[in-house]
């Protein structure tokens, strides 16, 4: 078998089409022996694609946007969907079943300071009338580090990827209370991204009908048979909120049974970075995205 090598710059059940096509076996079915990783901190996914140390990488269409302000042409191509809105929650260390957003304003809130999921935050808070100015925004570090921190009795809010909010739910530390993803609408979040020549290849095509087939697995599945295919990439996290979480994602609509990445969630995407400051100007849709490999 060939080795396939995946790149995440993050792992979470949020990118369970990527997740679930190395665990369902239809990457064996192509050919492919799967290898994974995850970003190191400071260094971009994309990188690895750049030196040849992977193939396939889980990113966003937003990494072209550097690239595409210098009026540069960007090194890799985004070829496939992943995700079409957020997928970051807010757990509030007081269960509040009637939760608004503008209940943050004056608020400590543990926010991922990462580039699009804070520009989705503040997008989040702007489509529900906060102004992001309103918020104590602290900035704890790593995931791994904003939980630690949480659980010490730091902010009021922590914001987050599924499944750890609600992990930190059953483990006894808030409730999970709000979904960025429904506040933030369709966007073109995550997706897959690949160089240019890797895309030529019969490799490409073989890959492109493996995840096909896991994002059908995905749409046609109830949650809790995913979450036990997936669990052993999840070794921390309780079989039961793994279901949940997956469950809450396959109802939100961000895993669509359409591969490509349209042009409407890329506008959404322009939407967000513009109003964050990090662009300057909307950017052409074919300079960053390309269609999948055809299967």
């Amino acid at each position: 078998m060939a080795n396939i090598k995946i790149e995440f710059s993050r792992f979470s059940a949020f990118y369970s089409p990527l997740i679930l096509t190395m665990a369902s076996g239809f990457l064996k079915r192509e050919g492919f022996e799967p290898g994974y990783s995850i970003s190191k901190p400071g260094k971009s996914a994309v990188e690895s694609l750049l030196d040849g140390s992977v193939h396939v990488v889980q990113s966003a269409p937003s990494q072209t946007f550097a690239s595409l302000e210098k009026g540069e042409i960007p090194p890799v191509v985004h070829f496939a969907q992943i995700n079409e809105t957020d997928g970051f929650f807010l757990n509030a260390r007081i269960p509040d079943s009637n939760f608004s957003w503008k209940k943050l304003a004056g608020k400590k809130v543990l926010v991922d300071h990462g580039g699009q999921p804070l520009a989705m935050f503040k997008y989040a808070c702007h489509r529900q009338s906060l102004n992001f100015s309103d918020i104590e925004a602290i900035d704890a570090g790593s995931t791994d580090e904003m939980e630690k921190a949480y659980k010490g009795g730091e902010g009021d809010y922590i914001h987050l990827q599924g499944p750890a909010p609600q992990q930190l739910q059953k483990d006894g530390f808030g409730s999970v209370v709000a979904s960025v993803g429904k506040a933030v609408g369709l966007c073109a979040f995550s997706s897959l991204a690949a160089t240019r020549d890797w895309l030529k290849s019969d490799a490409a095509r073989r890959f492109m009908r493996a995840y096909r087939d896991a994002r059908e697995l995905l749409l046609n599945s109830p949650p809790s048979e995913i979450a036990r295919i997936e669990k052993d990439f999840f070794p921390n996290i309780d079989v039961d909120v793994l279901t949940e979480t997956i469950g809450f994602y396959q109802g939100l609509g961000c895993w669509t049974p359409h591969l490509e990445i349209t042009q409407e969630a890329f506008e959404g995407a322009l939407d967000v970075f513009l109003h964050a400051g990090i662009i300057t100007k909307r950017h052409g849709f074919k300079l960053a995205v390309s269609a999948p490999p055809a299967v």
